[in-house]
């Protein structure tokens, strides 16, 4: 006579779970690569700082060294810098923009981006390259 128990022990592997960690994992490597290549598109020096300055809900005002003017990655001149800085805002409730300049840019620049903004109750984040 054959006895078996209850309880038997059977040397199986379910793979449902791995699939499930794996696909959560693909979701979230889709998700932070398309969040991570928004305001990067114009490749300039940033000068160095400590703290975060990114914000996801703003416009990116670029300044290069050669003084060119780029609003998120549409290049611009200078004297049509306002009109479409409040264009692009318009639609906003707390209008922001990232100001992105490189190293050497001259500070009437800087300035002269700053002032459209406080003329305008835009708020200015500058942007900075942490060490």
């Amino acid at each position: 006579m054959k006895l078996k128990g209850r309880n038997q022990i059977r040397p199986e592997f379910n793979m449902s779970s791995m699939t499930d960690v794996v696909f959560l994992l693909l979701i979230f490597f889709m998700i932070a690569s398309t969040l991570a290549k928004q305001l990067n598109t114009i490749d300039v020096k940033l000068p160095q700082a400590e703290g975060k300055t990114e914000n996801r809900n703003t416009i990116a005002v670029t300044i290069t060294n050669s003084s060119q003017f780029y609003l998120n990655e549409n290049r611009i001149t200078k004297r049509m810098l306002q009109a479409q800085l409040i264009e692009a805002l318009s639609g906003k409730k707390t209008p922001s923009i990232v100001l992105r300049t490189e190293k050497k840019v001259p500070i009437d620049e800087v300035v002269y981006v700053m002032n459209i903004a406080n003329k305008n109750g835009i708020k200015v984040v500058l942007a900075v390259d942490t060490p």
